[in-house]
């Protein structure tokens, strides 16, 4: 990185850094748990599900994109090794053990929530101090709510599938 890139920045560069990689690590899990769902998905609605799983993989691995290139601009390398993601990721991993698309579901909504905090915490450390990371934040942030929603309303409609209104 540009030594006055770094410089701008109102807060420690190195703790930022660790908070980066951090949200890196659960990224990678996240595209992970996502495309790997898509793939054992079994239940009622299971294309539409994993055409949706499907685009959140790729949206999860974009961020991943957006967060290693923001590393690598304030001097830091992006964690190297899959072993060190589930080390230094906030939102840790959720086998896509039972293939039933409630279940999956369920699972990828608590992780969009703990991406949603992820990146308003984010937000909130570098607000006023590092637009760049700030701005970063705020994309990925939108598409996670968007995410969760999505889930959500997908939730709700198995769910009416499967038990309808009396």
């Amino acid at each position: 990185m540009g030594t006055r890139g770094r410089e701008i920045i109102g807060l420690d560069a190195d703790e930022l850094l660790k908070t980066l990689n951090k949200a890196f690590a659960d990224e990678w899990l996240a595209y992970y748990q996502y495309w790997l769902g898509a793939k054992v998905a079994k239940g009622p609605m299971k294309d539409a599900i994993i055409a949706e799983l499907l685009q959140h993989a790729t949206e999860e691995l974009a961020h991943a994109e957006l967060v290693s290139n923001r590393i690598i601009q304030l001097g830091g390398t992006p964690l190297t090794t899959p072993k060190d993601w589930f080390k230094w990721t906030n939102c840790g991993y959720d086998a896509p053990d039972n293939p039933f698309v409630r279940a999956l579901l369920e699972q990828n909504i608590k992780a969009e929530q703990c991406a949603i905090s992820v990146y308003d915490r984010l937000m909130k450390l570098t607000e006023g101090k590092d637009p760049i990371t700030y701005n970063i934040a705020l994309q990925i942030i939108e598409q996670e709510v968007e995410h969760e929603e999505d889930l959500q309303a997908l939730l709700e409609d198995l769910d009416l599938m499967i038990q309808p209104p009396r």
